[in-house]
């Protein structure tokens, strides 16, 4: 059995999806494991003309690979229901395990997490990720397991809605007192359709990874977000809250994935550097997410191999441990082959070079460097440039 692990080296949208999915082609027997994060994830991938964001369920779900979802992560049943729709829309057949101890997030938390954002301004997904871990710290816990108890959930909601107006004193403008009584009816009628899809086998609650019905040959364990998102390693407030990367996994890795763009990108607020120089990176017709109604517009730049340093050292798995680079979106930066290193401008003449450069400038300390020029999976291959 191999466990591997796919981290993003930068705030995200590295292509942690495409790189899952290679893996899972690769692989006869896999499991994907989402590790960290909640509904807030988009990982895009396509497969034999399906194109999918993957949120609720594993980047390998196209393939038939079922997903586990562990405790560290929340658990969204509104966004549950919309992917699996959607699934099943295109054929497909989805398979999940979801850790009983997995807290839950519900309209309340979706709520919070927009009104508290008008006042801090953090750029939030808006989906109550941060919310349902602020909840569970502050002993409101509504958990997976809790899901089969309508009676006690619908107690718990009425609860959650008091500690929401405490959290927030008012409800934010776009809500009213009818939209939080069809909120919350709707939740439960979500949840009581979960348990049918329990039965169907489709969605099943676990203790534990290890208690599963079948034995995979592969780990594909999937982060959420980047390490610079990491809430130990970003630039706090703009941080999510978990951890995203080699710290979160709760077993031995054996081989890691670091992925990162060719060039630098980032949803939301925060820091973000080599914003004032100007480039000619393609926009992506096809990029899932361009514009968010909290986060603003999607934000490109150059390179700056100075992050990726910082987010390798801070990540820091164990020697025996092997590491992979792969540089994905190359085709999006045709004769602009340039980076920042130490604050400054560098220009490689090809993407050779520009491979060979990157690869140099974070060590070196990589078993393989892979690269994809391609939204499809399919098309990720070994750098056939020299490295040595």
């Amino acid at each position: 059995m191999k466990t591997q692990a796919v981290i993003d080296l930068g705030f995200g949208d590295s292509g942690k999806g495409l790189v899952t999915a290679f893996l899972c082609s690769k692989s006869k027997n896999p499991l994907v494991i989402r590790f960290s994060g909640g509904s807030q994830a988009g990982h895009t991938v396509i497969h034999k003309n399906i194109r999918h964001i993957f949120s609720s369920f594993g980047s390998g779900t196209l393939q038939g690979v079922p997903t586990y979802w562990s405790k560290n992560c929340t658990f969204d049943p509104n966004s549950f229901n919309n992917e699996y729709c959607a699934l099943i829309k295109n054929g497909i057949s989805p398979i999940i395990y979801v850790n009983k101890k997995c807290p839950v997030t519900t309209p309340f938390e979706i709520i919070r997490n927009i009104s508290l954002n008008s006042i801090n301004n953090h750029g939030t997904c808006g989906v109550g990720f941060g919310e349902t871990i602020q909840r569970e710290e502050d002993h409101h816990s509504i958990l997976a397991e809790d899901i089969e108890h309508l009676t006690v959930l619908h107690e718990k909601l009425v609860l959650n809605y008091r500690y929401t107006l405490e959290r927030i004193k008012d409800l934010p403008n776009e809500f009213t007192h009818d939209d939080i009584i069809n909120m919350h009816k709707l939740f439960l009628l979500e949840c009581s359709g979960l348990k049918r899809l329990k039965e169907k086998g489709i969605i099943r609650f676990v203790s534990d990874r290890d208690y599963l019905p079948f034995t995979p040959t592969d780990y594909i364990y999937e982060s959420s977000q980047g390490l610079l998102l990491d809430k130990d390693i970003g630039f706090f407030p703009h941080v999510t809250r978990s951890n995203v990367g080699f710290k979160a996994i709760d077993t031995d890795v054996d081989e890691i994935f670091y992925v990162t763009r060719a060039y630098q990108t980032r949803h939301g607020n925060g820091p973000m550097t080599n914003e004032k120089i100007n480039h000619n990176i393609k926009e992506n017709p096809h990029e899932t997410n361009t514009y968010h109604k909290y986060q603003g517009h999607f934000r490109r730049t150059l390179l700056d191999i100075d992050l990726l340093k910082y987010a390798l050292m801070k990540d820091d798995p164990p020697g025996n441990v092997k590491k992979n680079l792969v540089i994905t979106c190359l085709d999006h930066v045709e004769n602009e082959h340039r980076y920042t290193i130490d604050g400054k401008v560098e220009c490689q003449s090809t993407e050779e070079r520009f491979i060979k450069a990157i690869f140099e400038l974070l060590g070196g300390d990589f078993d393989d460097v892979y690269i994809s020029k391609s939204d499809k999976y399919s098309n990720i291959r070994k750098a056939n440039v020299r490295l040595y």
